[in-house]
């Protein structure tokens, strides 16, 4: 009997030993375990990206309130700041796959390097603002810059498309434990520094920031790291160029040699780095735009800031229990977002979004029915146990219906809309405050998410990824060409020129 007849199998694996294989496998676990050496590099981007973020959170207002600065110049710092995030945002993934994804990677890292050093130098307000801007420093510690697209996009493009949902799960979740992370050991690193080394609070402050540039120079050294497996090809290939991502799956399926068309003017240089979306891909644009702006717009009326500020005059509730209340709150939110893709994976992308968000939902809109603190508790943490449970399969679901080098530009034209969206709900929920209509902001944020739900069901339920179609119609442009010989090709060059 050799030696491999006593090797044991799976099946013969010790219970305990099997019961952990599977745990790893439903907490996804395994897929990060299997994923590839760039996956892993982008999540450590990730969680220190984040760690900066809530680090300069807690000095951020305290920081210019102590250069002097009113809190309306503070307010108008915070608003500018979001904008101009927006704006450059949107511009760097537009152009991110026609430039290098690692070049845009590395490109923001050293802006987070020089905001860093100009917060901790300068006292001067528009300097200051600038600096934020183009360094993408964070007012609330959320993500706001270019980088979520631009690397939800590349883990798609590296995650085979049954481990995407783990993935995106743990990425998700990864980024609420760098923030929170973040917070704390700033709150204690302010702390020793005024306390035991006896520091002004302004050379404390400025101290965060030299170690947010330090925290940007770790997360250039890190995207130096990512090999050029991460790069999508463009569909447009020079004469010269290499093949496409759709040309090689065209190709291999249905034997057309080149999608793409001659070599272009130079004064098309430009336009040649911006991706082309297909007609499908902008009609599918546009349905998730509206229904994403109306999720956010109603996000921006229940804002975590209003949330606690509800629980605070309604209950006079002391800072302390405020504290302790959402921090658990978040704790099960970024908990929950594990068992969503073990959900995700037995009934899809799609009804995973709805069916745990439509609760999520209906929890908000009852939050200010209680007249009791424990009764409001109730909807509240229902709530957080199930609002992130739909982001992991949202990233997935629209990695999934978009062509592969769309995504960068899809996912930040998505995020923008988002954000724009989330800005006008704050201001309407002051307005309804100011006529004690408080419980109207939870009602009709919670209306409108139940809308959105039921809206992305109808929508893309039983919808088929792109990248099934693009391999279904390779197969059937092979037939075809056999047929009409290369008016085929033609056809899929001007489909993909439109």
């Amino acid at each position: 009997m050799s030696a491999a007849d006593y090797s044991p199998s799976p099946s013969r694996a010790p219970a305990p030993i099997r019961w952990l294989k599977h745990a790893a496998d439903e907490l996804g676990l395994s897929a990060v375990y299997r994923s590839s050496t760039d996956t892993k590099c982008l999540l450590t981007q990730r969680f220190a990206r984040l760690f900066a973020y809530g680090g300069t959170t807690l000095a951020f207002v305290a920081y210019l309130s102590a250069l002097d600065i009113s809190d309306s110049r503070i307010g108008l710092f915070m608003t500018l700041t979001i904008a101009g995030d927006v704006l450059i945002s949107f511009l760097l993934t537009l152009f991110a796959d026609g430039l290098g994804r690692r070049t845009v990677l590395l490109l923001g890292a050293a802006l987070m390097v020089a905001s860093g050093v100009v917060f901790a130098l300068s006292g001067n307000y528009w300097v200051l603002l600038v600096a934020a801007i183009l360094g993408v420093i964070s007012p609330s510690g959320a993500e706001i810059g270019p980088f979520r697209a631009i690397e939800e996009s590349t883990l798609a493009h590296l995650t085979p498309p049954a481990d995407r949902s783990d993935i995106f799960a743990w990425y998700n979740l990864i980024g609420v434990a760098g923030s929170a992370f973040g917070l704390m050991a700033s709150g204690w690193a302010l702390d020793a520094l005024e306390q035991a080394k006896g520091w002004d609070p302004l050379r404390a402050y400025r101290a965060v920031f030299y170690a947010y540039a330090a925290i940007g120079a770790l997360k250039f050294g890190l995207a130096l790291l990512l090999s050029e497996r991460i790069e999508v090809k463009q569909v447009r290939e020079r004469s010269s160029g290499p093949a496409s991502e759709t040309t090689a799956l065209l190709g291999t399926h249905a034997g057309i040699g080149s999608l793409a068309t001659t070599s272009r003017p130079k004064f098309q240089k430009l336009k040649d780095l911006l991706p082309r979306i297909t007609p499908a891909s902008r009609a599918i644009f546009i349905q998730l735009a509206v229904l994403f702006a109306i999720d956010s717009f109603a996000s921006g009326l229940a804002s975590l800031s209003w949330v606690i500020t509800f629980f605070q005059r309604k209950f006079d509730m002391p800072v302390g229990q405020l504290g302790s209340l959402f921090f658990t709150a978040s704790l099960i939110a970024a908990a929950s977002t594990l068992v969503s893709s073990s959900i995700a994976r037995r009934i899809g992308n799609i009804k995973t979004m709805a069916f745990t968000h439509l609760p999520s939902s209906v929890a908000l809109a009852l939050i200010p029915v209680p007249q009791t603190l424990r009764g409001a508790m109730i909807p509240l943490l229902i709530r957080h146990s199930l609002s992130l449970m739909d982001v992991a399969p949202r990233s997935a679901f629209l990695a999934a219906v978009v062509l592969p080098h769309e995504r960068t530009a899809v996912m930040g034209a998505i995020n923008v809309v988002k954000t724009s969206a989330q800005s006008i709900g704050p201001l309407i929920t002051g307005v309804l405050v100011g006529y004690d209509l408080f419980w109207v902001a939870f009602v009709a944020a919670g209306a409108l998410k139940g809308m959105y739900d039921i809206g992305i069901l109808v929508t893309f339920v039983g919808h088929q990824p792109r990248e099934e179609e693009l391999a279904e119609g390779g197969d059937d442009l092979q037939h075809r060409r056999q047929e009409d010989g290369d008016s085929t090709e033609d056809a899929v060059n001007s489909e993909i020129s439109n």
